[in-house]
């Protein structure tokens, strides 16, 4: 069975958009989700398939002011190497170094984590986290417009982008990099299954006060917890101001399991068991975010296992 007509190799956005406005087409960059879901009839067969991975802005990382640049074409394996993103945006590196196995890390990119629209998307959870925005391009009938719109606007339902697959292309991300007395952690609890199937997992980042002792800021992004990633806003509410240790931490847990919306999967955990997982997330997600805050070194630790 054939599941594309043509294969197209746009150079530049605009290409892209064009070859997406002729009706029946894909984008496609690692194709890691959607030549399988093309496979198992999840995806009808299409006309064209848009790889847009020769696009040179869509697998650029760059500093524009005070923005890092990521392209939604580069692949996780190019995120984990980078040392820049490493320094600046930990959490992002440590999430995408756990994404699959490492021929899938080789391929699958950061745009496409996003555009698939999973609750718990590893790249995703960490952009959420850094507050990050997405660039997409939209084709108005003679040319790409562009926005930037944040990361979670892109949600329509798990599984369901928010960006429209036939005239719309995500072209790049950006995010602030830490600053003083802030920095950024990523904990997952997997299942040890071939690909690492992803149980729980959070990504964070904090902001302490002059004295490194305080939380002056917070951002807690954890998946699967609800229909898109859940920012738990509440809990960053509650941690501004208070001291930056461990009783803070356990106690802003009941806080977080009161926004988290978890459930029970076949394949991964019941719902019971994710929110047993909520605390050890939390405290060593938080404690390691704090610790880098305060010594402004970042060394690069391993997800956990379940």
């Amino acid at each position: 069975m054939t599941f594309w007509d043509r294969y197209l190799l746009p150079t530049n956005v605009d290409e892209a958009l064009q070859a997406l406005a002729r009706g029946s087409a894909r984008v496609v960059a690692g194709g890691t989700d959607l030549l399988l879901d093309l496979q198992q009839g999840r995806e009808h067969p299409v006309g064209a398939l848009v790889d847009v991975t020769r696009i040179p802005e869509m697998t650029a990382i760059q500093t524009d002011g005070d923005w890092l640049v990521v392209g939604a074409a580069v692949t996780h394996a190019r995120l984990v190497q980078e040392p820049v993103l490493a320094r600046q945006a930990t959490c992002l590196v440590e999430s995408c170094g756990v994404i699959g196995g490492p021929q899938v890390r080789n391929v699958a990119t950061l745009g496409g984590n996003v555009a698939h629209a999973l609750p718990a998307g590893d790249g995703t959870l960490s952009l959420v986290a850094l507050d990050a925005e997405a660039e997409v391009a939209t084709w108005d009938g003679t040319a790409g417009r562009r926005a930037w719109r944040p990361v979670r606007a892109l949600y329509a339902g798990p599984g369901r982008s928010a960006v429209d697959q036939t005239r719309e292309v995500i072209t790049r991300f950006r995010f602030r990099p830490v600053g003083p007395r802030e920095a950024t952690a990523y904990k997952r609890i997997m299942r040890p299954q071939g690909v690492a199937l992803p149980i729980l997992a959070l990504a964070v980042w904090v902001r302490l006060d002059a004295a490194g002792e305080r939380f002056a800021a917070a951002r807690l992004a954890l998946g699967p917890a609800g229909p898109a990633p859940l920012r738990a806003e509440r809990a960053e509410a509650f941690l501004v101001g208070r001291p930056a240790d461990g009783d803070t931490l356990r106690a802003a847990v009941p806080v977080v399991l009161e926004e988290a919306r978890l459930r029970t999967s076949p394949h991964r955990a019941t719902a019971d068991y994710r929110r047993e997982l909520v605390p050890a997330l939390v405290e060593r997600a938080m404690t390691l975010a704090v610790q880098r805050a305060r010594s402004g070194e970042v060394t690069l630790e391993p997800a956990e296992e379940a």
